[in-house]
């Protein structure tokens, strides 16, 4: 559902003044300043994620995420610096399980598989991970260059490189990490799904033939 964000609707339930929730503390107290500024974090991202789901990734604004989190307006923008740092923390905040999955899971996806088992389970996870959440990320790219310089994609290429040079693919590791995590972009997973009428299992089927194209082996 899209339409202008309501911050009064999204404030979690039995909560009280969230202002409450946001001290202020001494400059002598940094291992504190630390814990309440992820706190402040933390608070500020769950609101923003339930305007959002009331109102959709495009109409989401900071002043109705400080309004519904119970702060001012330059608390937020102290925080994520614009609009697309609010975005792209939250996709950081949903990336989370994906990077739990495919670091510290179980197998295929996670260690203790063979690198070219864990290259094939990687592309199916991430395809389904932007369907899922492609609003988000594509509202997320108001600055293009910006989206290769945040931690989850430089965390997605720098692992699927390594497991390139644990396949014993030739060539530039990091260059075709690229091309093929580009395959699977959330826009394309988006445009093939929605205007081409592609299915996921196509889209797999799809990079597992990348994967086997580029001589990916135990």
């Amino acid at each position: 559902m899209t339409g202008p964000c309501d911050p009064s609707s999204s404030r979690p339930p039995e909560s009280g003044d969230a202002r409450a929730t946001l001290p202020l503390v001494t400059l002598d107290e940094p291992e504190r300043l630390r814990a309440d500024a992820a706190r402040n974090r933390t608070l500020l991202l769950e609101a923003a994620s339930r305007l959002m789901a009331g109102c959709g990734a495009t109409n989401l604004t900071m002043e109705s995420v400080a309004a519904a989190a119970g702060v001012g307006k330059g608390t937020v923008f102290r925080r994520f610096g614009d609009r697309t740092g609010l975005l792209i923390a939250l996709m950081d905040h949903r990336e989370g399980l994906l990077q739990a999955a495919f670091l510290s899971g179980p197998p295929p996806m996670g260690p203790g598989a063979p690198a070219v088992e864990r290259l094939h389970a990687f592309g199916p996870a991430v395809i389904r991970h932007e369907r899922e959440h492609h609003e988000l990320i594509l509202a997320s790219r108001a600055d293009p260059l910006r989206t290769y310089a945040v931690p989850a994609t430089r965390l997605r290429v720098s692992h699927v490189a390594m497991l390139l040079r644990q396949a014993h693919v030739e060539g530039h590791p990091e260059l075709l990490a690229h091309t093929l995590l580009g395959s699977i972009d959330a826009a394309l997973v988006r445009h093939l799904t929605t205007d081409r009428g592609m299915s996921i299992e196509q889209l797999d089927q799809g990079w597992h033939d990348l994967v086997t194209r580029l001589g990916a082996r135990s």
